[in-house]
């Protein structure tokens, strides 16, 4: 049978609050345990019969005559403390000298006067419902994006006339799309394993806040958060591929190793430096929670830098495009560049456009009806951002249609040899 510290993690609705209220409501509870011990060992004893002096967990009763309700105060270690420091919980203390108790066996308590406000209840109600539904978002867009962008990356790759630089940068795109995408649903199990685990000792809640714990969770935050800067960077390192094939050479176009450092190794300058700020300034529960926003910060600035960049090799480029096609008009038919970049240019206003809608929205200065839509939108974007990215660079890819087609009539002519042979 769980102990009576259940009651208290019943009250605090543990799957609704943060890991951060509580650790820290644990934490007040042990202080507020240690007081009453103390209280406990030092206090003399009364004279005749008396009902005992003890700590059933939840809050710290002194020693009380015989046949008399006893109040003490709500305990101050009540995440609500401050609405109900004037409310009492009461016990009574038999004629016999011990604590009355319910026909379950279980020691009568009125702590009505200390239990949380319905109406604040109801709104920490809705804020799950809409973390919820938020969370089941993002979990169809990833869920999708990364089935689309396995079976994309697997065309790109066994086709060996889509192997170039071109497609090599796509195929790492899409790669750091499917991590992505991997690693936010991993770090939500690891979020959920910690935090949604059974407690039925003191120990359990212990245990679940200590940091040897939380060490699972944290690596998959700091592997989520790498595989975000990389999937931008990769983005960032299309768009200067575009930009060098259009406008000039910033990278060599037959060189495949500066957008690898660019794409994979970038990510590490930031995710490093963040890692240990938050190990040594900001090491609690999984990571998730920014109270210093300034640490997370080492985080969103390289993120906001390669969203500028991306819209500002946007404009620049939508200029040579349309230079393009007032010179190719007569023609009627563009060449492969101007064709690469008109599949090319769908995506890179998609790539950080929430970001830079946002800018200066930031998540410490957002509050109430604008923080959610600035999360919607953030949340939807980043995870239908994989299958879009899928369907344009591949699925609705001229070329890779056409390879497509031309290896299935191979397919489909060995199979005609194969059964005329039999």
């Amino acid at each position: 049978m769980a102990l009576t510290c259940l009651l208290l993690l019943k009250m605090l609705k543990v799957e609704m609050v943060g890991g951060k209220v509580l650790e820290e409501t644990y934490m007040r509870w042990i202080h507020y345990k240690d007081e009453c011990v103390k209280m406990i060992d030092s206090e003399p004893f009364p004279q005749g019969l008396f009902c005992n002096r003890t700590f059933d967990r939840y809050a710290c009763w002194p020693d009380s005559p015989p046949g008399l309700v006893v109040n003490v105060s709500c305990p101050s270690y009540l995440p609500w403390f401050d609405k109900v420091s004037q409310g009492v919980v009461r016990r009574r203390c038999g004629s016999d000298g011990h604590w009355v108790e319910e026909e379950d066996g279980e020691v009568w308590r009125d702590m009505s006067q200390c239990e949380e406000e319905q109406e604040i209840t109801s709104q920490e109600l809705w804020f799950k419902q809409l973390m919820v539904s938020f969370r089941m978002l993002y979990t169809v867009g990833y869920t999708l994006s990364l089935f689309t962008l396995v079976s994309a990356l697997i065309i790109l790759l066994s086709i060996r006339k889509l192997h170039c630089t071109r497609n090599y940068i796509h195929a790492n795109l899409f790669v750091s799309f499917i991590l992505r995408a991997v690693s936010v649903i991993v770090k939500d199990t690891m979020l959920e394993r910690h935090w949604g685990r059974e407690i039925m000792r003191q120990a359990d809640l212990g245990e679940m806040l200590s940091h040897e714990a939380a060490i699972g969770c944290r690596m998959a935050q700091v592997v989520m958060q790498y595989c975000v800067l990389a999937n931008h960077y990769w983005f960032f390192g299309e768009a200067i591929y575009l930009y060098s094939v259009l406008i000039a050479s910033v990278l060599i176009e037959n060189k495949y190793l500066p957008y690898i450092c660019l794409g994979w190794g970038t990510p590490l300058l930031f995710v490093l430096p963040w890692m240990l700020a938050k190990l040594l300034r900001e090491n609690k529960e999984c990571w998730a929670v920014n109270e210093n926003m300034s640490y997370w910060w080492i985080i969103r600035f390289p993120i906001l830098f390669a969203s500028l960049i991306n819209l500002l090799i946007f404009m620049k480029i939508l200029k040579v495009i349309l230079s393009k096609l007032r010179a190719n008009n007569q023609n009627g038919y563009p060449d492969y560049k101007l064709r690469l970049a008109k599949a090319t240019l769908t995506l890179i206003p998609l790539f950080g456009i929430h970001e830079v809608i946002f800018i200066f929205a930031t998540d410490e200065q957002t509050t109430g009806i604008l923080r959610y839509i600035k999360v919607f939108f953030t949340l939807f974007l980043n995870s239908f951002q994989g299958f879009l990215v899928a369907v344009l660079y591949c699925y609705c890819n001229k070329e890779v249609k056409t390879e497509l087609a031309k290896k299935l009539r191979s397919w489909r002519m060995e199979m005609e040899v194969v059964c005329c042979g039999q």
